[in-house]
């Protein structure tokens, strides 16, 4: 698939995420928010080191710099994640960043990685021990719902793997599965989501505020192939 087409899909799938969350009358809350031009260029010390890749000098920095904040509540590690820099993110877990810090919008190292569709960045992180498990954003979720809301299929994976929690409920009374299907497409990374948690054991019984269970969603939507899987795990 050209350049062209995979933007075009991605501008076509935010459209249909933020139609659906008008639709349910929820505000979208601006959230990833990775540092600006200016913004980076301000940076100095470990931050700076962390955006631009820059390992010798996260190896000489002092210990009490690892978790230092910038404006945004960003450290070194978020900016490291931000930038896809994964020399930098293994030297600063090495050197002893805490991944389970948040920013100003409350999400973690994980959590960014996740929503950035990162694999490679991911596996590293949890491979040196950050947690799938985290409560991080403003709707009090995990990087697991972030992920099945975007159909990030091979990100919902790993963290499955890693032990993210299948049914925690966010303050939107929604669980992964919800998410996957309320907030999807209905196309086949999302189709690939809910094949994902339904195999790991993610729970079908448990419905949104309204009452409707993930079966209701998906036929009141027409995903007939959500539903087919639904219906072959047990959902009622």
């Amino acid at each position: 698939m050209s350049t062209a087409h995979q933007s075009a899909g991605k501008a076509r799938l935010a459209a249909a995420l933020l139609a659906g969350l008008l639709a349910l009358g929820i505000a979208p809350v601006r959230a990833q928010v990775p540092p600006g031009a200016a913004e980076a260029s301000r940076y100095s010390g470990l931050h700076v080191a962390a955006w631009s890749g820059d390992v010798a000098a996260i190896e000489r920095a002092p210990r009490g710099a690892l978790d230092a904040r910038d404006g945004h509540g960003r450290t070194p590690l978020h900016l490291a994640t931000f930038a896809r820099q994964r020399g930098a993110v293994a030297a600063l877990l090495k050197a002893g960043a805490d991944p389970s810090l948040l920013e100003n919008d409350r999400y973690d190292a994980v959590t960014i990685a996740a929503v950035a569709d990162d694999e490679p960045t991911l596996a590293l992180l949890l491979k040196q021990g950050a947690s799938a498990k985290l409560v991080t954003s403003r709707y009090d979720g995990t990087a697991l719902i972030a992920a099945a809301h975007l159909g990030h299929d091979g990100v919902v994976r790993q963290l499955i793997a890693a032990g993210a929690p299948l049914d925690h409920v966010n303050n939107l009374h929604w669980t992964a599965l919800i998410e996957a299907i309320v907030l999807g497409d209905g196309g086949p990374r999302h189709q690939a989501t809910v094949d994902a948690l339904l195999r790991a054991g993610a729970r079908t019984d448990l419905a949104d505020r309204d009452g409707r269970t993930p079966l209701d969603l998906a036929r009141s939507r027409g995903y007939a192939s959500m539903v087919h899987a639904l219906l072959a795990a047990g959902a009622r």
